[in-house]
């Protein structure tokens, strides 16, 4: 097991059942494959009310299972305000969700690098200059969110 300290992360998107549960369930993926369980916490909630409850879109479980990775056992819930110092990152897919995120948290939360977007941790040449991941949502393409939330959890495991 590598020599780090402990890092906790809460993806958030919109509802919480197709991004942000995606990424929580790559990223626990990713961890048990490095072998650093013990090292990560990692979670995901919404930013809006709307599918509190849910559990994971179909097209975000059957994307997961053609890639051989479990979607976590979740309940769409909503992030709280007095949550934030629970996490060391707060991770989120798109521009609405920070709007989202300064709802909830107030805008001086959102200083000081732990509110970022999941892109961010992606390799450059992947990204080229894109912030955002896409909604499957309104897209109905599973597969390029997959894609990009790979590519960020997997910069973001090697920058532990």
């Amino acid at each position: 097991m590598a020599s780090r300290a402990p890092v906790s992360v809460l993806f958030v998107c919109h509802g919480n059942i197709c991004r942000s549960t995606m990424a929580q369930s790559v990223m626990g993926h990713l961890v048990r494959e490095a072998g650093e369980e013990g090292l990560w916490t990692v979670d995901s909630a919404a930013t809006s009310t709307e599918e509190l409850g849910n559990p994971p879109h179909p097209g975000t479980v059957a994307e997961l299972a053609r890639h051989g990775i479990p979607c976590v056992p979740h309940r769409a819930r909503r992030m709280r305000a007095d949550e934030l110092d629970d996490w060391g990152l707060v991770v989120y897919m798109d521009g609405e969700n920070l709007r989202g995120l300064r709802r909830i948290l107030g805008p001086a939360a959102l200083d000081g690098g732990r509110v970022r977007p999941l892109l961010s941790f992606a390799d450059p040449a992947y990204a080229r200059g894109r912030t955002d991941v896409a909604d499957p949502w309104y897209t109905g393409d599973f597969g390029a969110t997959f894609r990009d939330v790979r590519e960020g959890c997997k910069g973001m495991l090697s920058r532990g």
